[in-house]
């Protein structure tokens, strides 16, 4: 089975980080390209798999909020799956994966996926060297199967810096607001770098393929990930903007006119703090 080793960029000279305007003008853009691929998929039956891995705080949930906020959930399915039950774990291995895999018309998103095998399980000794080494070596035929059958799969894999990792960890520790995304694992992960580097190596060696590559995102800078990275989507997908028709509001029926408002005194209304 051919492999192919993706061709990372030097980082080369830091860009100057993107206002608010320009990051949210570029990501409004983006979005409207989205609701027109979501059409495009309704309209074809396309089924679409997009992964994302990477480091812990690397900023894939950042992304798939941005690529999921303004399209419709019926079409655009964010999979993230908790810990495997007993049964799960009695299962074969990608089975609980493949319950989740799109019908026509949809586009599914894994935040973390399949791949959680050759990285968290690997490093931290939730399976067997064998049960490791059997999934690493079926996967490129597994992968192989789901596009054969008509699956466009696209995966990405964002690549964090130690001390851009470290920051954000400690900025989950000192905002409120952020606690709850730091978990034991995450600290376990943090101790854990370079051990994660040589399953992300092995991983990469055997399932960067001709026919599922691998897509590395830069993120220390998360918006410029963010938009280098839904960008790359769009055109990982050719599709084009279905006509649409004109929609007019028309007018109200007002046969039954009453005061609609008066109605609800003495209603109970929060209180108005703001």
């Amino acid at each position: 089975m051919a492999k192919q080793k993706t061709k990372v960029k030097s980082k080369g000279t830091k860009k100057a980080k993107l206002s608010n305007e320009e990051y949210e003008e570029e990501l409004e853009k983006l979005q409207g390209e989205l609701v027109k691929l979501q059409h495009w998929v309704k309209e074809k039956g396309l089924r679409v798999v997009v992964v994302f891995e990477g480091r812990d705080a690397a900023g894939k949930g950042g992304v798939i909020k941005r690529i999921s906020e303004r399209v419709s959930p019926r079409v655009f399915r964010v999979v993230a799956l908790p810990t495997p039950t007993e049964r799960e774990k009695t299962q074969i291995y990608i089975q609980r994966y493949m319950n989740h895999l799109p019908a026509a018309g949809e586009v599914v998103i894994f935040d973390r996926s399949w791949y959680n095998r050759l990285g968290v399980e690997k490093v931290m000794g939730f399976c067997s060297k064998a049960q490791y080494e059997r999934f690493l070596e079926n996967t490129p035929n597994i992968e192989q199967f789901f596009i054969d059958e008509g699956v466009i799969l696209i995966k990405y894999w964002f690549d964090v810096g130690m001390e851009e990792q470290a920051r954000r960890f400690q900025s989950r520790i000192d905002d409120p607001r952020k606690i709850w995304k730091l978990s034991p694992m995450d600290l376990e992960s943090y101790k854990r770098w370079y051990d994660y580097s040589r399953a992300r190596d092995a991983m990469m060696a055997v399932t960067d393929t001709d026919f599922s590559p691998w897509h590395i995102v830069r993120s220390d800078d998360k918006k410029r990930a963010r938009l280098n990275c839904i960008s790359h989507l769009l055109k990982s997908i050719p599709y084009k903007a279905l006509p649409r028709e004109e929609i007019k509001l028309g007018k109200r029926n007002m046969k039954g006119k009453y005061d609609d408002q008066a109605a609800l005194e003495g209603r109970r209304f929060i209180p108005e703090k703001y």
